[in-house]
């Protein structure tokens, strides 16, 4: 099928990328018989080209093979052979194994050497993009004798220190609203980078709100080592509030009982996915699965979903009206899905679906162990150049000073940046039913299952679940429930308003200053770049 090779980095400016060229073609010619695929000429090279990914059989070496996951593979020196996984193993595996993993040994966030952008001197926008290329120029050429330097930016880095600024003065007026002078400004951060956003939030606060800052606490949780010590450098002297963790946001089991803002800014894009699609004739679910033979081979197989988590989210859809990816009239008609399913040609299985379950992991992790969280969260909401598929990623890679999108996700681990679009209403939908969902006992220590220390925002009357509807029996819609033994800032048990869904320039629009990223033509390309993100908070 496809040779294993190269794909790129994530220059996505106004919805584009930087250049980009197609790389690898298909070699080889398969046709579809009664929703199978025979294959009609075979490479010779079999190291470079991926076997068919369900024909309808599976080999019997594919069944010996010992299912393994991401956290059995971390001590790892280099990529396994001989194994089986979830899909989601498999890129969390290639994104993340400290050893030989995209993010610990490759990727490189874009810094402009600490020195913002004079926006107002440029002339317009192809000025800017200009000055980007040129600042690009700066890390040198790439080696010509592999991939090479997996490059790429983030408005963070981009629109600094203005970007930053905008989601501090998002926080701090939630802050001031509700919490302050009572609770300590207690931040999280996750994926944080280079460390810009933290430097520009806590430069934004220092200057601008100095009573808040000397209660604030910045905690932030990092899964690589490299970028651990490239934060403390940047931010530890400058900033002694900070916390840096060196940890997977997935392995955190500390409960944080105070009220707390926890911020993912282009993170979740990265969060590993599965892989499902639907047997047309019963509608019973398949989950994918990446074998990887003694030859370091990629094979992708089916078998029934029996994982917890993608069984768990598959059991949200219905009770959030998510339909799956598959035409309403099959779904409800058996006698449709007979009739399509003998048409020739006609496939077995119903499209490749990436479902994000590691965000669902993520979900309620925030559930179980930040109780009092406000999230605030962006990403992509749709991407450019992906891979087959209902919600694929773009698979990439920056090679001979070339952004190369990829067509496939079976690719060498570490090489490649796998990243995915967030259906930000679907996301919407899922959070605030989990945390409608109570916590996972077994999860939450006992001295951790309410406030750590009592303040006016502390009820020391009885549990709101005994009379939580004492001043009205009307819950507003949009509104969560009120959290046991916590008062609002009014006093009254009254939850939490729910999340809302922002486009990119609504936030913008709302918080940032934006005469500071003006060109002089009037264009602003803080908000007219990166269309194509949302915000959830």
């Amino acid at each position: 099928m496809l040779l294993q090779g190269a794909s790129a980095t994530r220059c996505l400016l106004n919805g584009h990328q930087y250049s980009a060229r197609r790389l690898f073609s298909v070699t080889s010619t398969w046709s579809r018989t009664a929703g199978r695929r025979k294959q009609i000429t075979e490479s010779k090279d079999k190291w470079n080209y991926n076997t068919d990914p369900f024909d309808g059989t599976v080999a019997d070496d594919h069944h010996k093979l010992p299912l393994v996951d991401a956290n059995k593979l971390e001590t790892g020196l280099a990529p396994p052979v001989g194994v089986k996984m979830l899909v989601r193993d498999f890129i969390e595996d290639s994104l993340y194994n400290p050893n030989y993993g995209y993010f610990p040994k490759q990727a490189t966030i874009f810094n402009a050497n600490d020195t913002p952008f004079d926006f107002t001197n440029l002339r317009d926008s192809a000025e800017f993009q200009e000055e980007v290329a040129s600042r690009y120029a700066d890390y040198g050429a790439d080696d010509f004798n592999g991939p090479g330097r997996q490059l790429w930016h983030t408005p963070t880095e981009l629109f600094k220190p203005w970007y930053g600024r905008a989601v501090g003065r998002c926080l701090v007026s939630e802050y001031l609203l509700k919490y302050f002078p009572y609770e300590d400004f207690v931040i999280y951060e996750i994926g944080a980078g280079n460390g810009s956003l933290a430097k520009d939030i806590l430069d934004l606060l220092r200057e601008d709100y100095p009573e808040v800052y000397e209660r604030t606490r910045y905690n932030i949780i990092e899964i690589s080592e490299s970028l651990v010590k490239l934060q403390k450098k940047k931010l530890q002297k400058a900033h002694p509030c900070v916390e840096i963790t060196h940890m997977s946001i997935f392995q955190w089991r500390k409960t944080e009982s105070a009220p707390c803002f926890f911020i993912a800014m282009e993170v979740i894009d990265n969060f590993a996915h599965d892989i499902v699609r639907y047997d047309l004739d019963t509608l019973k679910p398949y989950q994918g699965l990446v074998a990887i033979d003694k030859n370091g081979d990629f094979d992708l197989i089916y078998t029934p979903v029996n994982d917890p988590l993608i069984v768990s989210f598959l059991n949200l859809r219905p009770i959030l009206k998510h339909s799956p990816p598959i035409h309403k009239l099959l779904l409800q008609s058996p006698t449709l899905r007979k009739l399509y399913r003998s048409l020739p040609f006609a496939p077995n299985l119903s499209a490749t679906e990436f479902i994000p379950t590691r965000l669902l992991s993520l979900l309620r992790t925030l559930r179980n162990y930040f109780p009092r969280h406000r999230l605030l969260l962006s990403d992509f909401s749709s991407l450019p150049d992906t891979i087959p598929g209902v919600n694929a990623p773009v698979v990439q890679t920056r090679f001979q000073n070339m952004t190369v999108p990829c067509t496939t996700l079976l690719v060498k681990q570490g090489y490649f940046d796998i990243f995915f679009p967030t259906d930000f209403e679907h996301l919407r939908d899922m959070y605030e039913f989990t945390l409608a969902q109570p916590p996972s006992i077994s999860t939450i220590p006992a001295e951790d299952a309410i406030p750590a220390r009592i303040t006016p925002l502390t009820s020391t009357a009885s549990a709101f679940s005994l009379g939580s509807q004492y001043f009205s029996s009307y819950q507003p819609a949009s509104r969560r429930k009120p959290i046991d033994g916590v008062a609002s800032a009014s006093g009254l048990p009254v939850g939490e308003r729910k999340s809302s869904v922002f486009s990119h320039s609504q936030f913008l629009e709302t918080y940032a200053e934006l005469d500071k990223t003006r060109l002089r033509n009037g264009e602003n390309p803080m908000l007219d770049f990166y269309k194509n993100v949302k915000f959830l908070f």
